[in-house]
């Protein structure tokens, strides 16, 4: 992913965003170690009174935070992948495979959290992959898949 584009017939450029990949991965370990030391501050029981947690619980707890863990990894799942026919958008739910015939503009405006496609027919294409919050290395990618829809 250099960020100059010699030839855009022959390329096929990726991006996929930077900082919040750091977080989300971060911010799931952090979620299952806090759910399993939680869990083992649920007593085992004794009896069959109220407030008394059995081991089945501790284990469920450590699985909630195991689920909730690898919600907050698919944060990590947008990517974008162009080449001299289209670009194809994944984004955290739903994807896109566009030709670049489709596409009017790349588009990252001020204030926007990510980068869009803006398409002929009026609709927009978020593009979570290149993030704000990844600065240089998403003005990169605005610029390479500018070059690559100039191309067309």
């Amino acid at each position: 992913m250099s960020s100059t584009i010699g030839s855009v017939t022959d390329q096929t450029v990726e991006y996929r965003p930077r900082r919040i990949r750091w977080v989300a991965a971060i911010s799931a370990a952090a979620v299952v170690v806090l759910f399993t030391v939680l869990s083992f501050g649920l007593h085992g029981a004794t009896g069959e009174g109220p407030g008394q947690f059995a081991r089945g619980d501790q284990t469920a707890m450590i699985g909630l935070g195991v689920l909730t863990g690898l919600g907050i990894l698919a944060l990590t799942r947008p990517r974008v992948r162009a080449d001299a026919e289209g670009v194809r958008v994944r984004n955290v739910i739903g994807s896109y495979q566009l030709p670049w015939s489709v596409v009017r503009a790349v588009r990252f405006d001020r204030n926007s959290p990510w980068a869009m496609l803006e398409l002929h027919d009026d609709e927009t294409v978020a593009v979570h992959a290149l993030q704000a919050v990844d600065k240089g290395y998403a003005v990169d990618g605005v610029r390479t898949l500018r070059a690559f829809h100039a191309g067309t």
